[in-house]
This record gives structure tokens, sequence and C-alpha cells, in this order.
């Protein structure tokens, strides 16, 4: 494969782990033809902000919005591959336009995970569901949120600060499996403060009754409201590669710098890559930019290129709380505390794992993303 010629490279995706891919071919050498596909018709966005400022309506509509991308693809939006040949080295797309490739980048990401096929069930992946969901709550809807996770808690917040009564279904307590029982008691305590309701089930279903869509938990209660929105997970998009053997499990296994095999790349919410536990899809938005990086710099320089060395990097506004955090979540026990100290107020805060690594958190706490990562390497 290193002495393929490299003229032609096709980055399928548009989301943040597309365009990281595009920019860092560029700023590796690679001068040749870039094409970039995207789903959606809209340029890159901010996925993280649409559920967090974009739903609030005294912000402006402009908190998604990326700087405009320069690394001169040619750009083919509003269009959708759906399928990849790998022998011939084309990309397929819906309108049945083949495009040739040398390397080629998988960064088509993942969609919501629905709990029903009902129009009523709304979710929040795209930015046209963000702006839907903003026009909404204009008119103050009750609203249900079917997921205690970071975004269904950042939802509900969005929509109990637009003056919305809003009620959370979670499995369990909201958070605690993403952070722990420390921090979701913290953020869950902040939310119960501000009004949100939360009502713990084992399961919960959607079903139409008559004229109206309600949410039934697993004891047979159910619950009505003017506006249901679903975020109980995603779905990698890896319909489009039937047939390539490039799938396992539902997502696209690579290498420690990214790849599936030299001349193809898997980036982002479809990628599952080498951790210290094992092949795991993180879908965040910093894993999806670093895995990006490594993987163009690999498509252009081969074995050349450094591996990932990829650090967690999560962060969340929700319920007038903002928390920053690097390390492998969730948390056990109580934290350290480096600054301040317990109660919801401003927090420099670290744990320490047994197998002598540890996560760093700042709470409603300024602090460079740099410090909290020299942080998890400190001595206890």
């Amino acid at each position: 494969m290193s002495g393929d010629a490299l003229d032609r490279v096709v980055v399928v995706g548009n989301g943040i782990a597309g365009l990281t891919a595009a920019d860092t071919l560029r700023e590796a050498g690679f001068d040749g033809e870039l094409t970039v596909v995207g789903d959606e018709p809209h340029a890159a966005y901010s996925r993280p902000a649409l559920s967090k400022a974009l739903l609030l309506d005294g912000d402006g509509l402009s908190t998604h919005e990326l700087p405009p991308a320069g690394h001169g693809a040619t750009e083919l939006l509003g269009v959708r591959a759906t399928g990849l040949d790998l022998d011939r080295r084309f990309v397929t797309l819906d309108d049945g336009t083949d495009l040739p490739y040398d390397r080629v980048v998988l960064a088509t990401g993942s969609r919501a995970r629905r709990l029903s096929g009902l129009p009523e069930e709304r979710t929040l992946r795209g930015l046209d569901d963000a702006l839907s969901l903003r026009g909404r709550l204009a008119g103050r809807p009750s609203v249900i949120v079917v997921g205690g996770g970071p975004l269904g808690m950042e939802i509900a917040s969005g929509c109990l600060a637009a003056g919305c009564r809003v009620t959370v279904v979670s499995q369990g307590v909201p958070l605690i499996a993403q952070l722990g029982p420390y921090l979701a008691g913290v953020f869950v305590t902040a939310a119960l403060d501000l009004g949100l309701t939360v009502i713990e089930t084992g399961s919960a279903r959607l079903e139409r009754r008559g004229e109206s869509t309600r949410v039934v938990l697993d004891d047979g209660a159910a619950l009505e409201a003017e506006t249901i929105l679903t975020a109980v997970g995603d779905i990698p998009n890896t319909e489009w590669l039937a047939g390539t053997g490039l799938v396992a499990r539902g997502s696209v296994p690579v290498d420690s710098r990214g790849l599936v095999r030299p001349d193809v790349a898997a980036v982002g919410d479809l990628a599952a890559f080498p951790t210290p536990h094992g092949l795991r899809r993180i879908p965040l938005w910093s894993s999806a930019i670093e895995q990006a990086k490594v993987a163009a710099r690999a498509l252009v320089h081969g074995d050349d290129a450094p591996p990932l060395r990829y650090q967690p990097y999560f962060w969340t506004e929700q319920f007038g709380l903002s928390l920053k955090a690097v390390g492998s979540l969730p948390l056990v026990g109580e934290p350290a505390y480096v600054d301040g100290g317990p109660g919801g107020g401003p927090a420099l805060m670290r744990w320490s794992h047994p197998d002598g690594t540890a996560v760093a958190a700042a709470l409603n706490y300024r602090v460079p993303i740099p410090r909290l990562r020299r942080m998890t390497q400190a001595a206890a």
C-alpha cells in the first residue's frame, strides 16, 4: 500500500469527525482531490450546542456554528452514501454516483435510538431536531424526557429553563451510570431544586391511546405530556457498509491509528478503537476529534504516523451546573478536593482508581483543560 498513488480521498460524513479528518489531511500534506459527503444539507456544526445553548430562547441561532472549513474540499451535502466497494474503491451515493478514491474515511456517525415508530416521539440528534424543539418550547408545553443520561438531562434542563413543566423518566438515578453516585447526586439535587420531576423505572415504552401518546412504565403506570422526547442512546450508521465485512457487533473496529486497512479509516461514533478495556465506541465530541486527527495522518503517512493516545474528556452544562472531567468515568467514592468542597459549589476534584489512573473534574470551576490533564497524572 505504501507505494499506491494518493491522489483522491473521500470523506464520508460531515460531522466533526469528517471535518477534522479533512482538515488534518491537508495539514499532513495531502494536496490532491478531496471530497466530503454529508447527508445533512447543513455545513458542519457543533452538535453539543444543540442540547445546551441552542435550546434557550434568549440565545441567538449561531451558538452551533463552526468556523468555515478551510480544507478546500468538494462538499456534496444532502446526499447519502449507500455502498462501499473495497475492491474497486468506489463510494456509491443515493443519487447513483460512484465516487472513486485512493483512501476513504468512514465518518457517518450515529443516529438516535428510538423507542417506537410513533411520529409523536421526538429525538434530538441533528440541527433540524434542535430548531424544531426550540420553536415548540416557545409555547411552554408540558414535557416528558425518557432517558436520564447526559443528553436527556441536558434536554430536560433546557426545557425547564424555557418555562416548561418537565418530567424525566430514568432507569435508576439519572446520570449515575455515566458519572457515578457522587456527581450524579450533585446534579439531581440541583435539578430537583429547580422543579424537575424524576421518575425511576426499570423500563419504559411509548404507546398510542386514542388521540394521545403516552409513556408506560414497567409497573403499568402511564404518563402523558404535550411533548415527549426520548434520549435512550444511539445506533451507528453502518448499514451502508453491508457486505464489506468491516462491521462487527454494530460498529467498525479499527487499529490504534484508526485504520481498518491501509486505505480505509473509520472515525467518530461508528468506530470502535483500542482502549485499556478493549475495543470500545466512545461517542464523545472530543473522542471524534482525536480519532480523526490520528487516522487522517495515518492515511497519509502510514506506520510513521503516531498511534492514538486518547484520554477521555467529558463536558456537560445543565441545571445551573457546569462539569468538565478528564479521565475514565463513572466514578466511585468521594473525591479528594483540590479546591472547594462538597455541596455543589465551585470545586476542583480528583478521584484515584485502583489501577493507578485518576480522574480530575471541575464543577462550576474555571480551569484550563491542560491542568485537569496534569492532575490525572499527579501523585495521589
